[in-house]
C-alpha cells in the first residue's frame, strides 16, 4: 500500500509535536517534560495502557487489537537529545542552549505517536501493540535499564522493531539488511602518569604529554595492521586533556577514544592490544598507565525473518524501489542492539534527505518524512499482527 491517507492527514499535527519536543530538548533520563508530552498524547489517543517511569524515564503503551488474541509486538522510538549548541537556524530552533536534537529523536518520537493515534482509532489487528518510548540512547544505557525494568517481559513483546532517521538516503526512502546493520560501540580511557615539573628542565621530569602522542600514533596501527582489511573497526581517540598552564609539565595525561565494529569477536581483542600499545610505550618513557574499557553497546544484529518483513512493509509503503533491502552498515552505534539481544526483531533506516549529518550542530529532522513513518508502522503492525485465517 502507499502512504495512508489518514497518516498525510496527521500529517501537520505531528509535524507540531516534533517541533514542540525539538524546541524542548533534555538529556538521558532526565526526560520530565518530554515524556510527559508523550504520556498526556498517548491518554488522549485512548491506549489501554500507559505506563510511565519504566527503566527511570521510560513509557510503555499498550493499545489492543479488535480482531481477538494474538502476540504482542514491539515498536520502540528514543526520546533524548544531544549536549550540542544548535545552529539550524530553524523558527523551531533549541530554547536550551547547549542541548539539541541532533540525532532525530523528536522526529522517531513524533512519527511513533503517530501511529499510535491512528492504531488507537482503528485496532486493525489481533493481539496488542505495545509502543516503546525509551531514554537515554544516547548514553547507551536506555534499553538497558527499560528491559531490566521488565518493558519486554510484562508487556508479553514477542518481536520488538525500530526505525532511524539516515541523512544522505533518498527522502522517506527505507534501508536495511539481515544481521550486522550497526556496529558495536566501546569507549576507553588511558591515563598516563608521569613526573611533572617545570617547562624548562623536562630531563628531570616524565613527560605524560609526550608519551601520550607516541600512544595515538602508534594505535593507528590496530586498524591498519592489526586486524584484517576485509573487516570494519574504526579506533579513534576523540579527546586528549593535560596540563594546567603553558610553563609546567603535568604529572598525568588523559586520553578518551572509541571502538567501533560489526564483528563482536574482535571486540576483547583489540581491547588487549589497546592496553599492550599503551602500557609499552609508557614504560619504555618511564611513566605508567591506567587503563578502563567498557563495551557498552554491542552490534545492532537484525533477524533473518523479521527483517524480511519489515523490507516487504517498507516496500508496501514506498514501493520497491523505495527499499534497499541490502543496506551498507553503519559504524554508529545504538542500543537497540540491546532489545535485539532479548527479542526477535529488526532495524530499518528511514531516508532524511539531504540533511546536515547526524550529530552535526546544524541538524534538523525532515517532517517531509513524517507519513511514510508513520505508515511504516501502522502497515508493520497489521501485517505482524494479522488476525489468524
Amino acid at each position: 500500500m502507499p502512504i495512508l491517507n489518514r497518516a498525510a492527514e496527521l500529517h501537520d499535527e505531528v509535524t507540531g509535536w516534533r517541533r514542540h519536543i525539538h524546541a524542548a530538548p533534555e538529556l538521558g533520563f532526565e526526560l520530565d517534560a518530554t515524556a510527559a508530552f508523550v504520556a498526556d498524547r498517548l491518554r488522549e489517543f485512548g491506549c489501554d495502557t500507559v505506563e510511565t517511569g519504566v527503566g527511570q524515564s521510560g513509557i510503555v503503551a499498550v493499545i489492543k487489537g479488535a480482531k481477538g488474541e494474538g502476540p504482542a509486538i514491539g515498536l520502540r522510538a528514543d526520546m533524548d537529545a544531544l549536549p550540542i549548541v544548535e545552529a539550524s537556524g530553524v523558527a523551531h530552533a533549541s530554547t536550551t542552549r547547549g542541548i539539541m536534537h541532533a540525532c532525530g529523536h523528536d522526529g522517531h518520537t513524533a512519527m511513533l505517536l503517530g501511529a499510535a493515534k491512528y492504531l488507537a482509532e482503528t485496532r486493525n489487528f489481533a493481539g496488542d501493540c505495545v509502543l516503546i518510548f525509551q531514554p537515554a540512547e544516547e548514553m547507551g544505557a536506555g534499553a538497558k535499564a527499560m528491559i531490566a525494568d521488565g518493558a519486554l517481559e510484562r508487556f508479553g513483546v514477542k518481536r520488538v522493531f525500530g526505525m532511524h532517521n539516515m541523512p544522505g538516503l533518498k527522502e522517506g526512502m527505507f534501508a536495511i539488511k539481515p544481521d550486522g546493520i550497526m556496529a558495536s560501540s566501546s569507549r576507553f580511557e588511558l591515563k598516563v602518569n608521569g613526573v611533572g615539573g617545570h617547562a624548562a628542565r623536562p630531563n628531570v621530569t616524565v613527560d605524560p604529554i609526550v608519551i601520550a602522542a607516541q600512544i595515538i600514533e602508534a594505535l593507528q596501527v590496530v586498524v591498519g595492521r592489526n586486524t584484517d582489511p576485509v573487516q570494519s573497526v574504526v579506533l579513534s581517540i576523540t579527546k586528549v586533556s593535560a596540563g594546567t598552564a603553558f610553563n609546567i609539565i603535568p604529572e598525568q595525561a588523559t586520553m578518551l577514544g572509541t571502538l567501533r565494529t560489526l564483528d563482536p569477536a574482535l571486540v576483547p581483542e583489540i581491547r588487549d592490544r589497546i592496553e599492550q600499545i599503551a602500557k609499552g610505550i609508557a614504560e619504555a618513557g618511564g611513566a605508567s598507565i591506567e587503563y578502563d574499557f567498557d563495551a557498552t553497546v554491542s552490534v545492532t544484529m537484525n533477524h533473518a525473518d523479521e527483517t524480511l518483513l519489515a523490507a516487504d512493509v517498507a516496500a508496501d509503503v514506498a514501493g520497491e524501489a523505495g527499499i534497499d533491502r541490502q543496506a551498507t552498515p553503519v559504524l554508529a552505534g545504538e542500543d537497540f542492539s540491546q532489545m535485539l539481544e532479548a527479542r526477535p526483531g529488526a532495524f530499518i533506516f528511514i531516508g532524511n534527505g539531504e540533511s546536515a549529518g547526524l550529530h552535526h550542530p546544524a541538524y534538523d529532522f525532515n517532517d517531509e518524512i513524517i507519513p511514510q513513518g508513520i505508515s511504516y508502522w501502522v502497515r508493520l503492525t497489521e501485517t505482524a499482527l494479522k488476525p489468524a485465517g
